[in-house]
């Protein structure tokens, strides 16, 4: 019985610090995407969307490659898992793209609020994403995660 409990305790201890990386590397790229928009849009007051893409873009390839190797510890094959978090922004760019489009453009929000919501969107959908179906089965097989099982 207290094998199981203490198995328990290692596995919640073990999602409570995989959430704790997937935050802090999420802030990293979350301070990527703010300055790389805040330099485009409001620095060279490029259209919003040109902006936010770009920053996005940036933020996403940043965030996929921490979290694959240092989060999630993932050996899965990377062309696949690429194709996984590029299917959930097929949806989520065009969709937050044109909201943020109109939020800003139409209805005259800040470009900055609307891109921190955005943002604040994306840090919640993205890791339920990124931990149930990008990386779920593959959790903890690269060799860094072998390399700490073995110690």
């Amino acid at each position: 019985m207290k094998s199981m409990e203490n198995e328990k305790k290692t596995k919640d201890r073990s999602e409570l610090i995989r959430t704790v990386k997937f935050v802090l590397f999420s802030i990293s790229a979350g301070a990527i995407e703010l300055g790389t928009f805040t330099v485009m849009y409001e620095v060279l007051h490029w259209e919003y969307w040109v902006a936010y893409l770009i920053a996005l873009v940036l933020s996403v390839v940043w965030n996929f490659t921490l979290n694959r190797e240092f989060t999630f510890r993932s050996a899965t094959n990377v062309p696949i898992a690429m194709l996984k978090v590029a299917a959930y922004y097929a949806v989520f760019t065009p969709a937050t793209t044109l909201l943020g489009h109109y939020l800003e453009g139409t209805c005259g929000w800040d470009g900055m609020v609307v891109t921190i919501l955005n943002m604040v969107l994306n840090f919640v959908t993205e890791y339920l994403y990124q931990r149930f179906f990008v990386f779920g089965k593959s959790i903890d097989t690269n060799e860094r995660a072998r390399a700490k099982g073995q110690e």
